[in-house]
């Protein structure tokens, strides 16, 4: 909105032409929704208090059971609200790259609100095929907005080679369904502990806000020789993601005021994956992500093999819980688990030098 403001306030206003960088508008948008966060968030808090309150998860160690009974959670209806009020605010809204950023975030909140009220009233969340399909939907409904973005392609890039690429044709709309799934319930596993799945989010949106940035730039791509995508404004996104996620995690860090639930880690993960995809650098998600994927093996590998060999490889999965039950404070795990996450996200940066 400012942006196309910006015109007419640049006739009343001594450089207002800034608003028109990328980069001013990203910093704006951090900075708005983490003051947003500041200004709203105790107000959030009492009222998930009295509406979003909800039992531990199953399959957790015993200390959730005491310590994380009749916690306030939807706390990631907070976020995306967050998150699109700053977007509106600072991005140009012609861009139809913003538009499919915000439908992939609340089309994958929405299920995980429908999943979390489900907890709520019924105890139980929805079943894993109808959340699947539901995912499916949401994929298939952001793949239809961004094929009207002039810098669509069915190509991915591989790393640390420049020239060579991955055409898939129709098989890309699995893929688009299998990565953004894929991300949001590996980001919604790893949500366990307090900080723990906001602090892995907060490396990787910074992370692959710079690559927008860079993808979006025709002559920083050219020297790095990456694919140029025209994904600069999605930096702007990735900026408002950032600054809201670190606002939560004011009052998300350890002990918990409130816990995001399914609404925040579905829609956080799903939007960190386009963000990859619209940058075509997919693959550099699993390494960035690293913490997130770990997590979700960790989990694969626990059911395999108790099926094949009816023991437990691990004492609970996710991870996380492993090193609960092997006698870590759950703060020193969210912290270690996070230095882990910004080298990752660090080593994915350095990869878009090697070519």
């Amino acid at each position: 909105m400012i942006f196309h403001l910006s015109s007419v306030i640049k006739q009343y206003v001594s450089g207002a032409n800034v608003l028109h960088y990328v980069s001013f508008r990203a910093m704006a948008a951090l900075l708005t929704s983490l003051i947003f966060s500041f200004m709203f968030g105790s107000f959030f808090i009492k009222l998930s208090q009295k509406l979003f309150r909800s039992s531990a998860r199953p399959f957790t160690p015993d200390t959730h059971q005491e310590t994380k009974n009749d916690m306030p959670t939807m706390g990631g209806l907070f976020i995306i609200a967050v998150v699109c009020a700053s977007v509106l605010l600072w991005t140009d809204l012609s861009d139809s790259l913003v538009w499919t950023s915000l439908w992939c975030l609340i089309s994958f909140g929405a299920i995980g609100l429908l999943d979390d009220l489900n907890k709520i009233w019924y105890k139980k969340g929805i079943s894993g095929s109808l959340k699947f399909c539901l995912q499916v939907i949401a994929s298939l409904g952001v793949l239809f907005l961004w094929s009207y973005d002039p810098y669509f392609s069915t190509q991915l890039s591989v790393p640390f080679f420049k020239d060579l690429f991955l055409v898939l044709g129709v098989l890309f709309i699995p893929w688009v369904v299998l990565v953004l799934s894929g991300t949001s319930n590996a980001v919604n596993l790893t949500d366990g502990l307090d900080g723990l799945a906001i602090s892995g989010l907060l490396a990787n949106f910074a992370t692959f806000s710079v690559v927008s940035y860079l993808a979006g730039h025709a002559v920083l791509s050219a020297y790095l020789q990456i694919p140029f995508a025209g994904t600069a404004e999605l930096s702007v996104v990735g900026a408002a993601l950032f600054g809201a996620s670190l606002g939560f995690l004011w009052y998300n860090t350890y002990p918990a005021q409130i816990i995001m639930g399914d609404v925040g880690a579905l829609s956080l993960g799903a939007v960190l994956a386009f963000m990859a995809l619209a940058c075509k650098q997919e693959f550099l998600l699993v390494l960035a992500g690293g913490l997130f994927v770990v997590e979700t093996v960790s989990v694969i590998t626990q059911v395999l093999g108790y099926k094949l060999w009816k023991k437990r490889i691990f004492k609970m999965a996710p991870l996380h819980h492993h090193f609960e039950l092997l006698g870590w404070q759950e703060s020193k795990i969210t912290v270690r688990f996070s230095i882990i996450s910004f080298i990752l996200c660090l080593l994915a940066l350095m990869t878009l030098k090697i070519r």
